[in-house]
């Protein structure tokens, strides 16, 4: 028998972008494109801090947004999609159009 993380492809997918937060990430910054901190937090609503921050490096641990720091003060930070970040947003797009389907049955 397969170990469990092998018996279904979509798992690793789950594991890069599952968690609340990952896949309106992935969402906003392949609408609005290089985004700073601030204005995706504004975006996420109701996500904290604390949260962003976590979430985001795990995104960047896996490759999918690229973070640019500018050496100023106050600090500047902007994050965008990585050329996987962007391969994943035919996936959101996706969700997008069942949701949509789903609320109007």
């Amino acid at each position: 028998m397969k170990p469990l993380a092998t018996r279904c492809p979509a798992e690793m997918t789950l594991r890069m972008i599952g968690g609340r937060w990952k896949v309106p990430i992935v969402w906003h910054l392949s609408t609005g494109g290089t985004l700073r901190f601030s204005q995706l937090r504004r975006e996420l609503g109701g996500c904290t801090q604390k949260m962003l921050i976590q979430q985001l490096r795990e995104m960047e641990r896996d490759g999918i947004v690229w973070r640019k720091v500018y050496p100023q003060v106050p600090p500047k930070v902007e994050y965008s999609l990585t050329t996987t970040g962007q391969s994943l947003r035919p996936v959101v797009r996706a969700m997008c159009r069942w949701a949509k389907r789903r609320r109007a049955s």
